[in-house]
């Protein structure tokens, strides 16, 4: 692996990362060594926001609670006028304890709970939303004054998580749907997609945008007071600009009088938030096997926990060594290459990390591994 010149920024994470490693060295077996430790980034998140605000700056981002609910987190972003997707009362009920007014909430979650439905209105959340005929039926039941986005299908098929495969209703159907929430008499408000969770074609934004044109309309003529277009999340840190290129091409245009346009991005604000450290708890050599597999590295932290991005979409994980005094003894240490394959710590065979990794030298138990970018999972 290269070696690099950390820059400013880096080098406080770096130096709160060996402020905790002096502490753990005072009690070398105490338990709390034995788990993973996370720092957090908060100019990250400004940072972030401001690239948001310069690319889309007539879209109001609706953070995705779900991707990482850290307090300290959430309140920046409120700080900062960030609002919330919230996809479970559990969610609601976390963002209103830090005084968030409910207007700045949206329940987005197509199929909720029948408590969860009751709950959030008398909590006063306005905005959720549905893609299906029974949760209509649940809603003027329940919770007939709320707002509604109807959401509708849109799918990227490069995208990481493939949502358009569980939610959302093809324009044909939205139609219908249309005209049963008219029977109804519940308040359709605007239209909401999203394309999928680390989308990389610009092209799905483009389609999206047009379908919901069309569902738009249509509400109109049925007497709908359509004000809301949410265009989801799917924002990846890597392609952010040129998404929001197309995005905000697409809406120019389909709607020469834009409507209120929300977003809900999660990862786009939440990845860079944490850099992750874990503890080698153990290493296993591949001696006198014909095939030169790699070395094994163990630790305290897998598949099922903080790495689970893994099997969900097959993310890679590449860490780095954490140069230190509390490091193995360097007289006991090959300074060359080694490769090495990294394991979390369960005894389920799949809960591997990676299945190769190249480390500029020889990896002991003890030593401390830096992953960056942990701090978002999906949306």
């Amino acid at each position: 692996m290269k070696h690099y010149t950390p820059s400013i920024d880096e080098k406080v994470i770096d130096d709160a990362i060996q402020a905790r490693l002096q502490l753990f060295s005072k009690t070398p077996y105490d338990r709390e060594k034995d788990v993973p430790f996370f720092v957090a980034d908060m100019k990250k998140i400004v940072q972030q926001h401001q690239r948001w605000r310069s690319a889309l700056p007539n879209i109001h981002p609706f953070y995705a609670v779900k991707c990482n609910p850290d307090p300290k987190l959430l309140q920046l972003l409120a700080d900062m006028d960030v609002n919330f997707d919230c996809a479970s009362l559990a969610e609601i009920e976390q963002v209103l304890e830090m005084g968030v007014d409910p207007s700045r909430i949206i329940f987005a979650h197509p199929c909720k709970a029948r408590s969860a439905l009751l709950i959030a209105a008398q909590r006063e959340v306005q905005l959720t939303t549905f893609d299906n005929s029974d949760e209509l039926d649940k809603i003027h039941e329940i919770s007939p004054e709320l707002e509604l986005l109807l959401r509708i299908y849109a799918q990227d098929h490069t995208a990481k998580v493939a949502l358009g495969e569980k939610f959302g209703a093809l324009v044909e159907i939205a139609r219908t749907l249309l005209k049963k929430a008219r029977r109804l008499k519940l308040k359709v408000v605007g239209v909401c997609f999203h394309i999928g969770s680390g989308a990389s074609n610009p092209n799905a934004f483009v389609t999206a945008v047009q379908h919901a044109k069309c569902v738009f309309d249509y509400g109109k003529s049925l007497g709908f007071d359509m004000q809301i277009l949410d265009v989801g999340g799917g924002f990846e840190d890597n392609n952010f600009e040129p998404m929001a290129h197309a995005l905000r091409k697409a809406i120019a245009r389909e709607f020469t009088s834009p409507p209120k346009l929300i977003a809900e991005p999660g990862r786009f604000y939440a990845s860079g938030f944490y850099t992750m450290v874990c503890q080698v708890v153990a290493r296993r050599i591949q001696k006198g096997i014909t095939t030169k597999l790699p070395d094994m590295l163990y630790l305290n932290d897998g598949l099922y926990g903080s790495f689970s991005m893994k099997w969900s979409e097959g993310k890679t994980f590449v860490p780095t060594l954490i140069q230190s005094s509390e490091i193995s003894a360097p007289a006991r240490r090959d300074w060359k290459p080694h490769r090495y394959s990294i394991w979390g710590p369960t005894c389920d065979s799949m809960d591997c990390i990676s299945k190769e990794v190249v480390m500029d030298q020889e990896i002991m138990i003890g030593d401390w591994l830096r992953f960056r970018d942990m701090g978002g999972k999906l949306t």
